[in-house]
């Protein structure tokens, strides 16, 4: 309700209660003791000084005063008064009227201050909470200034930060709004325009001084600027002493005040956002420089062992005395080393590919078994001395990428034949479920330690029991789950209850029943 028609109601109801109590009074009850009177008339100024405003208060003390004296004191019926107490009497009833609707004013005032504050002060807590819960990313900014104009109930917020070297870092980052020297990022249902100059003298006057204003709880820079029929407020955002933008703000009035510590908390929340997006690249710098520590030790490693068995290998072929079945060895071991080097190559490639976010998929209708025997051509040299058992329970055609999913299941294939023992079996099952194909392989070896379990599935990570019998990168595995991440799949691993650990692994893919004349999609 507007305040006016509340003013007008609220005195037309104290009004109206003078009334009904003179005529209770004066032609009911016809009580004229002017104690008991005065007294009642009393009472109704003091309730409508605690509900209603200073100016209501005054009329109704008037009234009662009037009403009073007209009705009550004798002569009756005039506004004269014969007896001198009876004129102090109704002063004094006039007085304490007005003392105890001023003093009702200044409480309800002091409360309704008091509950403002409170206020403020629950909304600078939730927009410190907002602030907490900031991550860095190319939001940050916007987000700040949402979070500012919700909890604050503000029409128009906008956070505007000079251009340079400081901000240059956020100048591909953030979605901002470019005015002249400044990158301004706002929120609000209204839009209002900000003028660069008027920005950059705010600037500088904040740059000037720092001083505090005890009695307006602020420090120097605050301004006020026009524009359109809206008026901006704009007050300094500073990290200590520094001043390192400005906070615009309109709409509904805020204290000078909670306006600077406003501003405090807009300063400390920027100033964690870059910290963030600094700590964030520091780590990105660090991890590079880990996988590039660790992808050298590796392929120095790996390379070194199997150039070694080539040259030796190749260096005896040359001999004269060399039977032809230790010919064929060599030239077997020969074959096998470049095919491992060719696998670690294979494997650096798909490991740039999927941190690059540059794996594509190709959905094709396959056979299960068809998968299984692609996986297994790609580490057939690994798997000479293994055994390979496949099962298939479902006679059915899968529609996925096969070239991803046979990727995946070759790294678990080479993954078994490393770490179980030569001769042993390796079973490999396929089965389609309501979540899709599911492809298992089972080794006969160890099994995988329960320390190292929850970490298989980490880049170059390799359990201390299998580094002493098997060469590797430590790369397969999570080549394999990154394939699969790729096709919406999963990978996860257990140790079997008779022993030797199992893969599985699912891709989502539609079902349907095999044509005989399809050609092999692999």
């Amino acid at each position: 309700m507007p305040a006016g028609r509340s003013t007008t109601l609220q005195l037309s109801l104290a009004l109206g209660v003078v009334a009904v109590v003179t005529f209770t009074y004066a032609y009911w009850l016809h009580i004229s003791n002017p104690a008991t009177v005065s007294t009642t008339f009393l009472l109704v100024v003091l309730v409508v000084a605690a509900t209603s405003s200073l100016r209501v208060a005054v009329v109704t003390s008037f009234a009662a005063m009037l009403s009073f004296n007209f009705f009550f004191l004798p002569p009756v019926g005039t506004f004269t008064i014969a007896d001198p107490h009876n004129w102090v009497a109704l002063f004094a009833f006039l007085a304490v009227s007005l003392v105890a609707s001023n003093l009702s004013a200044v409480a309800r005032a002091r409360t309704a201050e008091a509950v403002g504050r409170r206020d403020e002060l629950a909304r600078l807590f939730d927009l410190s909470r907002d602030v907490l819960m900031m991550t860095a990313g190319r939001e940050a900014m916007s987000v700040l200034a949402r979070s500012v104009a919700r909890r604050f109930d503000l029409d128009f917020v906008a956070i505007a930060l000079p251009r340079g070297p400081a901000n240059r870092s956020r100048e591909s980052s953030e979605p901002v709004a470019k005015v002249g020297d400044w990158e301004i990022v706002d929120a609000g249902p209204k839009r209002v325009p900000l003028d660069s100059r008027q920005l950059r003298e705010a600037m500088a006057a904040a740059q000037a001084s720092l001083e505090f204003d005890a009695y307006a709880r602020t420090y120097s820079g605050h301004r006020t600027l026009t524009a359109g029929a809206d008026t901006v407020r704009l007050v300094p955002l500073r990290v200590g002493t520094k001043p390192i933008g400005l906070l615009a703000a309109a709409g509904r009035p805020v204290e000078a005040g909670t306006l600077d510590a406003l501003a405090g908390v807009v300063a400390i929340a920027i100033e964690r956002a870059s910290f963030l997006e600094e700590r964030k690249t520091a780590e990105l710098t660090r991890q590079s420089e880990e996988l590039k520590t660790a992808l050298l030790a590796s392929l120095g490693h790996d390379l070194r062992t199997p150039l070694t068995a080539i040259r030796v290998a190749a260096s005896n072929l040359k001999a004269t005395w060399l039977s032809d079945d230790d010919r064929a060895g060599q030239s077997d071991l020969i074959l096998a080393e470049v095919e491992r080097l060719t696998r670690l190559f294979q494997n650096v490639l798909q490991m740039a590919r999927i941190d690059a976010g540059a794996v594509a998929t190709e959905l094709r209708w396959t056979h299960p078994s068809e998968i299984i025997d692609a996986a297994r051509d790609h580490v057939e040299q690994t798997l000479q001395q293994h055994p390979l058992e496949s099962h298939i329970a479902d006679d059915v055609l899968v529609r996925l990428d096969p070239r991803l999913t046979a990727a995946a299941l070759a790294h678990l294939l080479e993954n078994a034949a490393q770490y179980a023992p030569a001769g042993t079996t390796i079973d490999v099952h396929a089965g389609v479920t309501a979540e899709g194909l599911v492809l298992g392989v089972r080794d006969h070896g160890p099994g995988i330690a329960p320390a190292d379990l929850p970490h298989v599935f980490e880049r170059f990570y390799r359990g201390n029991a299998a580094r002493p019998r098997a060469s590797g990168t430590g790369m397969g595995l999570w080549i394999a789950r990154g394939l699969l991440a790729a096709e919406q799949g999963r990978i996860w691993a257990e140790n079997r209850p008779d022993g030797g650990a199992e893969f599985t692994i699912v891709v989502p893919a539609a079902v349907k029943e095999p044509d005989p004349t399809a050609s092999p999609a692999l």
